[in-house]
């Protein structure tokens, strides 16, 4: 026994002492921080009560007597019940209001109207080479779509179809929507990183890819209102709330109720509809009968086309010179035009040595062969088709070709919108007669 308490006995008085100081330590810290810093609602009268060190501080900081300073509860001033004292929301007095500047800084919408738009200029031409890095890997390099991606042109007259294809060219109503969408959410994962000059040439392009301006077009703050968009018309306002909420919070009615509800129009999609046993029958017969005819109407259709395209394509192929003769008569500027218009088809076609199929053909030769025989490329439909009718690449065909491929071969594949300039079309003509087979 005497050895435990020679041995241990000071060595548990001290931790005794150690933690008794810790503990004062720590009550003395809690008591220090202000309780709205620690999250606590506190009664008024705690509110005022600080401890001696403390209020010796603060009388000797602001010269006040330290009567002024409410003191620690004695026994002849018993503390006042807290539960009857009102009770002082926290304040943390965090930050500061936001200023005029910082507000703007955030606020980039633009308005129908023009409201927001910022000064700025930009081309086609640098919209093309901005869409190129910044959107064409989503967007198509032609506005096309990739993938699953958005298509941003074309649709043009779709909109009553059973499937429409909205695009800013077809649907959109608002060309102030375009600018507003790309400079605050564009590029995927950079937003907000294109400068306004850079968002007016990408907003350029893509009204160039919908056919709505021409290649040397330069949008402006100042001209951009001019921009009529084909659906302007096609929204109305909506004016539910006035119109038809008051008709929903009418008082409902629960009389004369059926004792049965029947289904008695199905949608074509299936899972839009509860299903019932011989449903999918029931559709499939009517998407049968109403296919043939459907069919026989586009066939229809692409036998007129081909039928009064190949007449004059037919005639004229044997007129048209060889390869060899057209490459040696084409003019060497008109080639080298033909290069740099040719720049606007490399994402989807190759020429020259060791030309490969990508998303379209390899075009070497292409002068004098008929459509659809590149070996090792899957053509559409259409084009297949329209090579076994007897279509043949000279100067005639592939211009009409270039010029709107979709108006010129419906069922195309090619996504490209077409060359608007004669001058360009008939130098790429010449560029691609410079590569032989």
């Amino acid at each position: 026994m005497s050895k435990f308490l020679n041995i241990f006995a000071p060595a548990l008085g001290g931790t005794a002492t150690l933690l008794g100081a810790a503990y004062i330590a720590a009550d003395q810290f809690v008591v220090d921080v202000p309780a709205p810093l620690r999250g606590q609602a506190i009664p008024a009268a705690e509110a005022q009560t600080t401890p001696e060190p403390v209020a010796e501080e603060a009388a000797q900081a602001t010269d006040a007597a330290p009567a002024e300073v409410a003191a620690e509860p004695t026994e002849s001033q018993p503390e006042a019940p807290a539960e009857a004292a009102p009770v002082v929301l926290a304040k943390f007095g965090l930050g500061r209001p936001a200023t005029d500047d910082e507000i703007a800084a955030w606020d980039v919408k633009v308005m129908p109207d023009g409201r927001g738009l910022p000064e700025g200029s930009g081309s086609v031409e640098d919209g093309e080479a901005l869409f190129s890095e910044n959107c064409a890997v989503c967007h198509g390099e032609f506005a096309e779509g990739s993938g699953n991606w958005p298509k941003l042109a074309g649709g043009d007259g779709t909109l009553a179809d059973e499937d429409p294809l909205k695009t800013v060219g077809s649907y959109w109503p608002y060309l102030s929507t375009t600018f507003d969408y790309i400079h605050r959410s564009m590029p995927f994962g950079a937003a907000q990183t294109l400068s306004a000059d850079d968002t007016y040439a990408i907003t350029a392009y893509i009204l160039y890819s919908n056919f709505m301006v021409d290649e040397d077009f330069v949008l402006t703050r100042e001209n951009f209102l001019e921009v009529e968009m084909p659906n302007a018309e096609g929204f109305i306002v909506d004016d539910r709330a006035e119109t038809e909420y008051p008709q929903w919070r009418a008082e409902p009615c629960m009389e004369n109720c059926k004792d049965i509800v029947e289904i008695t129009m199905r949608a074509t999609v299936l899972d839009v509809t509860p299903e019932e046993e011989g449903a999918a029958e029931e559709v499939a017969q009517v998407t049968e009968a109403a296919a043939p005819a459907d069919e026989a109407q586009a066939e229809e259709a692409t036998v007129e086309t081909v039928a009064a395209e190949e007449p004059a394509t037919q005639e004229a192929a044997p007129e048209e010179p060889a390869a060899e003769d057209t490459m040696a008569a084409a003019d060497p500027e008109l080639i080298a035009a033909g290069e740099k218009v040719f720049k606007k088809c490399k994402a989807c076609h190759q020429v020259g040595a060791g030309a490969e199929n990508k998303t379209g053909p390899q075009l070497n030769g292409i002068m004098g062969r008929t459509a659809g025989t590149v070996e090792g490329f899957k053509y559409s439909k259409a084009m297949s088709e329209a090579g076994e009718g007897g279509l043949v690449w000279n100067t005639e065909t592939l211009a009409g070709f270039l010029a709107k491929p979709k108006a010129y071969l419906k069922g195309t594949k090619m996504s490209f919108n077409g060359l608007r300039k004669e001058d360009d079309i008939a130098a790429v003509e010449a560029y691609l007669g410079s590569f032989a087979e």
